[in-house]
């Protein structure tokens, strides 16, 4: 019997502060379905988070180099892409702006490469540690610790503006100690929801799930944007904050695993095809390790390694788009004009408007039992299982810091 009261003690303790508060006005437990609302909706707002922060860096450079370079490209006339009677800002190229030293000189646009390039770097190897060290400590406080970490970081950035920092050595040292702090996240998130979402994954559901990318990349953009007009820095400022907000919400409700709060898992239901056996290990559902996988065993998982390769280089493609997009707009003449830099920001939105549609009509069109893992084309289930693995993380995202853009330009 006392081992059994030192056992529930021992389970409430582990409980987030928020969630004993909620079952303590309610008086009474979380269901599992209501854990794994709250599971879904926090590791997405989190990620979302994460994207939004790290958005700013390509709204604001257009600003830090202001230059109206010539790319090299055939433009289309404007009104095939505005229309004649276009309200969109637009201001003509009268030279080059102030800028921000020491981006704004002859080599400003290859030191933001970069700083693309260093951030990326350290993004990269510290998702492999994260993935080591999210086997071995609670994954709630890792995330809290990333994403305070990461708004810090970014707002440090945007302090550059107020305290009249020209220093490239700053802002290189900043976006990589962000780096650091951002490598947390996904290792992180798709952990937590493969403990609670283990065993099968509904394909429409993670689809909606996956979107956090896109939805981040557009809430950065539009918030750095809008901000623009009121100097540089609230662009990083205020998503450094919004990033910090849904970390202290992380710490507060979310639930890593049933066992952290002594609660059993719900069988689900089995939607497979009579006959079909599932046998890969990813799909056994098992959620406690006894040891943490190394990174040779985590290649040798099935499936790992073609999704390592799919997503290498689908990711090459998306940060170059994701940190470049709005500076090649802002720096591209359409019928001899420029478009502002906030407009350029916010037109850039609509390649992750795309992602989101992608990620989710491709799953909601697969048959009900065609495929094991049913979300092959936007890539929203495999990671959830084979991610968890500390290996996974180096793959999938050491070729991101070739995709910061052609740096002469």
């Amino acid at each position: 019997m006392d081992s059994l009261d030192k056992t529930r003690s021992k389970i409430r303790a582990n409980k987030p502060l928020g969630v004993r508060f909620v079952e303590y006005t309610r008086n009474t437990t979380i269901s599992f379905r209501a854990y794994q609302a709250v599971v879904l909706v926090l590791t997405f707002f989190a990620y979302a988070s994460y994207h939004a922060s790290r958005k700013t860096t390509s709204i604001v450079k257009s600003v830090l180099d202001p230059k109206q370079t010539q790319l090299g490209f055939t433009h289309w006339p404007r009104s095939l892409f505005l229309g004649s009677s276009s309200n969109v800002t637009v201001h003509q190229s009268t030279g080059p702006k102030p800028g921000w030293a020491p981006f704004n000189g002859s080599g400003g646009t290859a030191m933001l490469g970069q700083i693309d390039v260093a951030f990326l770097a350290v993004y990269s190897f510290g998702m492999y540690f994260a993935g080591h060290l999210g086997d071995r400590v609670d994954l709630r406080i890792l995330l809290t610790i990333g994403m305070l970490g990461s708004g810090l970081f970014t707002a440090l950035f945007g302090v550059g503006y107020w305290l009249n920092i020209h220093s490239f050595y700053y802002f290189l040292v900043v976006q990589m100690i962000a780096g650091m702090f951002q490598s947390t996240g996904w290792p992180s998130v798709v952990a937590v929801v493969g403990n609670w979402f283990g065993k099968r994954k509904r394909g429409l559901i993670m689809g909606i799930w996956n979107a956090h990318t896109s939805v981040g990349n557009i809430t950065g953009s539009l918030i750095a944007a809008s901000l623009l007009r009121f100097g540089w820095g609230w662009s990083f400022v205020v998503p450094g904050f919004l990033i910090a907000f849904v970390g202290l919400m992380v710490f507060l409700f979310l639930a890593v695993s049933p066992e952290s709060v002594g609660i059993e898992k719900e069988e689900e239901e089995d939607t497979m095809a009579k006959g079909f056996e599932i046998r890969a290990p990813l799909l056994q559902g098992k959620v406690v390790q006894d040891k943490a996988v190394g990174f040779l065993e985590a290649w040798r998982i099935p499936g790992v390694a073609p999704f390592a390769l799919c997503l290498f280089f689908s990711k090459l493609v998306a940060y170059t788009f994701l940190y470049w997009l709005p500076f090649y707009i802002s720096h591209t003449a359409i019928d001899g004009q420029y478009l502002s830099d906030s407009t350029a920001g916010t037109l850039s939105t609509l390649f992750d408007v795309g992602g989101v549609v992608g990620g989710i009509l491709p799953v909601r069109s697969l048959p009900q039992a065609s495929c094991t893992l049913r979300s092959p084309p936007s890539f929203s289930t495999a990671p959830t299982e084979a991610s968890r693995s500390p290996g996974m993380s180096p793959s999938c995202s050491s070729l991101e810091c070739l995709s910061t853009g052609p740096t002469p330009l």
